[in-house]
């Protein structure tokens, strides 16, 4: 007789699903479905960074490389940040390369929070940082910013650590934001500065999306805290390299080597090809990546238009891929049901905007990507247009 199989871990078990992935895998069967749902660039990566990868590959650069990055390339990450963002890191020491921002994610939270501390989330939120704080034996503290057109503020801040009901020992803020495209001006996160300064917080900052802003340059917090702030930046989405993994963690040294421990715990290092690929992303001139910025504009301000058209309520993004728009008025369900019937009726796939926040508001909206393909956006909202307009037809 066989004995009965332990338990797994409950603190993993009975963390949710993420709302995201479990909402792309419900309609991935669907025949003809236009997919405006992940933020996957609808470019190919740089020609310069696929050859410097290849010759990576040929000069055998497939053993054990260092785990924190090689020093060039921590290098290029200071020196860019620098000339990027105003961003003066002394040591490359300071650098991490790693697994992409979900990984340097979690290896930060592992590092910075103890069991039960709490960790501002302004929300809605990418939905993976919940889990994230989860596994790392966090509390989220979601704060409410629709009121406050989506944007964290001194007066959020402050609330929501008065009305903590754990210590809190962070917040995590991502700007251009995922999923509102919203951006902070410089007076703003400089009074932002000064209220985490203030709650004697850290600040994890992440900022994946900063090369992709319109109409304004990405200001760094890290300018304003270089002590208290840890940025997090990588190339999956300036330089369409999702699939290369290129994460990158900045913060003080003494942090740094802390938040390494657990970097070489869950990944040791990235492919050592790959670092190759990334350096030479890294020495691209900023105009290379023009082209396909005015592009994600010109998709932005037309998706904006037809959805307005139509009667969604959309604040239009200041940066990053994504709009989060409310439904229509006259749409008499839930976003989570919308979007399962558009998928199915009118074979477009967007992400109910429940997944991202933990508040009853955002299940009326929606988050549409325009990260893909221009063709396949137009098609897109040519098909949303059709089944709004058909069900408005046929009450």
């Amino acid at each position: 007789m066989s004995s009965e199989i332990p338990a797994l871990n409950p603190e993993v078990t009975e963390i949710p699903a993420d709302k995201l992935l479990g909402f792309q895998a419900s309609i991935q069967g669907i025949d003809d479905l236009v997919y405006l749902t992940f933020g996957e660039p609808g470019f190919d990566t740089p020609e310069a960074v696929k050859q410097a990868t290849i010759k990576g590959i040929e000069d055998n650069h497939s053993h054990y490389g260092d785990s924190q990055g090689t020093p060039a390339l921590r290098q290029a990450v200071l020196d860019y940040m620098k000339d990027r963002y105003n961003l003066d890191y002394a040591s490359i020491n300071q650098v991490i390369v790693t697994s992409g921002v979900t990984e340097a994610i979690f290896a930060i939270f592992k590092t910075l929070l103890s069991t039960g501390d709490g960790i501002l989330i302004p929300d809605p939120a990418f939905g993976s940082y919940f889990s994230s704080i989860a596994m790392a034996g966090g509390e989220a503290i979601s704060v409410d910013t629709s009121k406050t057109g989506f944007k964290l503020t001194p007066e959020l801040v402050a609330t929501s650590i008065k009305n903590a009901t754990v210590p809190v020992k962070a917040v995590l803020f991502n700007y251009p934001s995922n999923p509102t495209g919203v951006t902070y001006t410089r007076k703003e996160l400089e009074a932002l500065a000064q209220a985490f300064e203030k709650a004697g917080i850290w600040v994890i900052s992440d900022e994946i999306y900063s090369e992709l802003t319109y109409g304004q340059n990405h200001v760094s917090i890290g300018e304003f805290l270089p002590e208290r702030a840890i940025v997090v930046n990588g190339l999956s989405k300036s330089h369409a390299m999702t699939g290369y993994r290129v994460g990158f963690v900045l913060a003080p040294e003494d942090v740094a080597a802390q938040i390494q421990k657990v970097h070489a715990t869950l990944v040791y290092a990235i492919p050592t090809f790959v670092y190759d690929g990334a350096l030479a992303a890294l020495q691209m001139p900023k105009e290379a990546l023009k082209p396909m910025i005015d592009t994600y504009q010109k998709r932005r301000d037309m998706a904006v238009q037809v959805l307005r058209h139509l009667g969604f309520d959309v604040l239009s993004p200041d940066g990053a891929f994504y709009i989060f728009a409310k439904l229509p008025a006259d749409i008499e369900e839930d976003g989570w049901t919308f979007a399962e019937k558009l998928a199915k009726d009118g074979k477009v796939g967007v992400i109910p905007g429940e997944a991202f926040s933990q508040f009853d508001g955002a299940k009326n909206y929606l988050r549409l990507s325009y990260a893909g393909d221009t063709d396949q956006l137009k098609e897109g909202l040519k098909r949303i247009q059709a089944y709004i307009e058909k069900r408005r037809a046929n009450r």
